[in-house]
């Protein structure tokens, strides 16, 4: 089966999802089905990986487990363990920190991971912005980050008691960050955001210059 005899207009789930051989990555997001963007490229990369490095350190001796894409999180809407032909929301989170590890399966993760972050791309703007925001939210997520690399800035949300999801003004490349839920974790953004000079070389002339 390919993507483009997909029916773009019906409602999925997860059972669904599970039968899918088409090369294409695709998240489901109440039942709609959304194409993920085609490989990150180098500067994507390199935000992720300075990230799940400096995240992973710091859970590294603590209960919670630190996941990077491609990783499947399922969110049954609303809350709760149900069956795989009744969940319709199934993503892949750039970078998930799951606490609660009874959520954990060989399948990746059942429920809502304590905090997502997000690397937006221009074609994933709209998707993280409104979309994920929406499902994370009302799933339960404690913390939903929105990274943006082309103008260096994160976006950062926290869940109120009313389970609405509270933002903080952004923080720029230069400045420090901290989870609300993990406020011991400080990351200064100048260690994430690479120099964009290497990054947006071509390739080929990078590979002829070494």
């Amino acid at each position: 089966m390919e993507l483009k005899d997909m029916d773009m207009k019906r409602a999925y789930t997860y059972a669904d999802y599970l039968t899918w051989t088409f090369e294409e990555a695709v998240e489901l997001i109440k039942g709609k089905i959304f194409r993920m963007s085609p490989a990150p490229n180098t500067y994507h990369q390199e935000i992720s990986s300075n990230l799940f490095i400096k995240i992973g350190y710091f859970f590294g001796n603590k209960a919670c487990k630190v996941f990077h894409a491609p990783f499947d999180v399922r969110l049954p809407l609303p809350p709760g363990h149900v069956n795989d032909d009744e969940i319709q929301t199934v993503v892949q989170p750039d970078i998930s920190i799951i606490c609660d590890l009874s959520k954990l399966d060989a399948r990746g993760c059942l429920g809502a991971p304590d905090w997502i972050i997000e690397i937006a791309s221009p074609s994933t703007s709209r998707k993280d912005r409104k979309d994920k925001f929406e499902v994370y939210e009302y799933s339960g997520v404690r913390e939903y980050w929105m990274v943006f690399p082309e103008d260096e800035y994160v976006l950062a949300y926290t869940l109120n008691a009313d389970g609405k999801y509270i933002g903080r003004p952004p923080f720029n490349k230069g400045e420090k960050i901290s989870p609300s839920i993990f406020p011991k974790l400080v990351i200064a953004l100048s260690d994430i955001f690479p120099e964009k000079n290497l990054a947006e070389e071509p390739w080929d002339e990078r590979y002829i210059r070494l």
